[in-house]
C-alpha cells in the first residue's frame, strides 16, 4: 500500500484491514463477511489484509495480503504468464516514464523494458516495469483514449 500511494501517487480510501474466516479469532472475524470470503476465495482462505486505493483520475485497485494461506511470489523468470486468462497487467498514464520507471525501480521494483515508441515520430511512448511484489505495470505517455485514438496502424 505504501509503495502505491508513495511511488504511484495513489490516495488510500479504506485502510487496511485484516480479515480472518476462523470464528475462534474474534478480534477480525465477521460472520457475514467470512461468508462473502469463502464464497469468493473459496474454502481454504484463512486470513488477508486488504485496502482500497484510488488514482487522480478516478481509477480504483483493490490490493491484497494473502496470510493464510501466504501469497506466493511467482518465479522471477516467468512472471508475465500473458498466455494465460485472466488480467495480465495494469496499465498507468505518466508523461514523465523515465521518471517514473526510475522511480519504481529504486523502490524495489524493476523496469522490464526501455522507454519504447508506438510508432516511429508518433511521440505516443510506453515501458514495462513490475512493482515490488511482481505486478506487471504498463506507463504510456499519454491518455489510453489519445494513445490509441486514430490508431489503425501502427507504423
Amino acid at each position: 500500500m505504501r509503495w502505491y500511494r508513495d511511488v504511484i501517487q495513489m490516495t488510500l480510501l479504506v485502510e487496511p484491514t485484516e480479515v480472518t474466516t476462523y470464528e475462534e479469532e474474534q478480534k477480525n472475524y465477521d460472520p457475514h463477511l467470512a461468508t462473502l470470503v469463502r464464497a469468493i476465495f473459496g474454502p481454504k482462505l484463512g486470513k488477508f489484509k486488504f485496502c482500497h486505493m484510488i488514482s487522480a483520475n478516478g481509477v480504483g485497485i483493490e490490493l491484497f495480503q494473502f496470510i493464510e494461506p501466504v501469497s506466493e511470489l511467482r518465479s522471477e523468470e516467468n512472471n508475465f504468464e500473458y498466455w494465460k486468462t485472466g488480467y495480465s497487467h495494469i496499465c498507468l498514464t505518466e508523461p514523465n516514464i523515465e521518471g517514473l520507471a526510475d522511480q519504481i525501480a529504486s523502490t524495489g521494483g524493476k523496469r522490464r523494458t526501455d522507454v519504447m515508441e508506438l510508432a516511429s515520430g508518433s511521440g505516443k511512448k510506453f515501458c514495462f516495469c513490475e512493482d515490488p511484489f511482481g505486478n506487471v505495470i504498463e506507463i504510456y505517455s499519454h491518455s489510453y483514449e489519445e494513445f490509441w485514438a486514430n490508431a489503425q496502424r501502427l507504423s
